[in-house]
C-alpha cells in the first residue's frame, strides 16, 4: 500500500505529463482527442491520489483546493462522455499550479 510520499510522487509525475502536453496550448488540446484523453486520464490519477492522502498532509497544504481536485476526478470518471473540455482545461490552469 502506498503512503503519502508515494502518492505525492505519483501526483508530481502526472502533473509533469499534463504540463508537457498542455504546453502545446488550448487549441491543440481541443483539436486532438488523444491529448484531451491523455490529460483527462492524468487528472483522474491526480484526483485518485489526492483522495487517498492523509488528512494531515491535506491540512498542511491549504493552498490546494483538494475537494476540487478530487471533484474533477469524479466528474471525469463518472460522467466522462459528458465531461466539458472547459472543466479539464480549468483544472490544468487552476488546480495544477498549487499542486507543484
Amino acid at each position: 500500500m502506498r503512503d503519502d510520499a508515494g502518492r505525492v510522487q505519483d501526483m508530481l509525475e502526472a502533473i509533469a505529463k499534463v504540463e508537457r502536453y498542455a504546453a502545446l496550448g488550448r487549441a491543440r488540446f481541443e483539436a486532438d482527442e488523444l491529448i484531451h484523453a491523455f490529460i483527462a486520464h492524468q487528472l483522474m490519477t491526480l484526483g485518485e491520489c489526492a483522495s487517498r492522502l492523509s488528512p494531515e498532509l491535506c491540512e498542511a497544504n491549504p493552498d490546494v483546493v483538494w475537494n476540487r481536485v478530487i471533484g474533477t476526478r469524479n466528474v471525469l470518471v463518472h460522467d466522462y462522455f459528458r465531461a466539458d473540455p472547459d472543466i479539464v482545461w480549468r483544472a490544468v490552469e487552476q488546480d495544477l499550479p498549487p499542486l507543484r
